[in-house]
């Protein structure tokens, strides 16, 4: 019943509806587009998601995988030092490559260390880094690295997100790449001999995808009918305000004998 008086009464203010219809598609565009005033147009904002991943096999000269010479005690040991490399992806020299190498600020990479059993949370955020409310309209526009170890065999797992598919591929074969040459800086400053060095071998360069297609469409949907429905709420309420005023304006009643 309520329903239906709300309704009827939103039908008697055509201005109010349209003045709710045009708030609505507004809010609809502004989700999905920005609105620049110097110089004046519109330039679309991409609420697409994308991942990529790939694989890193820490490797010797004599290769764990094909020597059957090699023991099991070694392979625990490359094992372990696989949480010890995915630690390092997230420090400042290797993050400074794989920013440069795929085009984006060093600020907007978010880099996330391995877990462990024993350290099963997450590390302390570096000072600048932290997370707040605001971040959360941003999270489409944001290019994260999560960085994976694999437990039982020396495997790195490296999970890359970005706006487009590109932009993922390229920050999980720079995150690879930037391993790879920070070790060999390592190696050259301390000179550790080429058949002592460790090999990262990576199982196939990343390949992206987009995993939210169509999100654009639903966005703006969404926009729409959550403000349609608030405009049309305050057109209802504005317009029983100004009946109760007219009410309260109205001569009181004179009492009768």
């Amino acid at each position: 019943m309520r329903l239906g008086a709300r309704i009827r009464s939103l039908s008697r203010h055509r201005l109010g509806l349209a003045v709710s219809v045009l708030i609505a598609a507004g809010a609809a565009l502004l989700s999905v587009a920005t609105i620049s005033l110097a110089p004046p147009g519109v330039h679309s904002r991409s609420v697409d998601i994308a991942a990529a991943s790939t694989q890193v096999m820490l490797d010797t000269p004599d290769s764990l995988m094909v020597d059957v010479r090699q023991d099991a005690a070694m392979l625990d040991g490359f094992t372990d030092r696989a949480v010890l490399l995915g630690n390092v992806m997230t420090r400042e020299p290797v993050r400074l490559y794989i920013a440069k190498k795929a085009g984006i600020p060093v600020e907007a990479l978010m880099v996330e260390a391995p877990l462990t059993a024993r350290q099963p949370r997450r590390r302390r955020v570096e000072p600048g880094r932290e997370m707040h409310v605001t971040d959360v309209v941003a999270t489409s526009n944001q290019h994260r690295l999560s960085i994976q170890a694999d437990p039982t065999v020396p495997l790195i797992d490296v999970y890359a997100q970005a706006p487009t598919a590109a932009g993922a591929e390229a920050i999980a074969n720079a995150a690879v790449d930037g391993l790879r040459r920070y070790l060999d800086d390592v190696a050259t400053e301390s000179g550790t001999p080429s058949r002592a060095q460790l090999e990262l071998v990576q199982l196939g360069r990343a390949h992206g995808e987009v995993i939210n297609a169509g999100s654009g469409v639903q966005v703006a949907l969404v926009a729409f009918l959550l403000t349609f429905a608030i405009c049309c709420a305050l057109v209802v309420f504005v317009d029983r305000v100004r009946r109760g005023w007219r009410l309260a304006e109205l001569p009181e009643p004179r009492p009768t004998d």
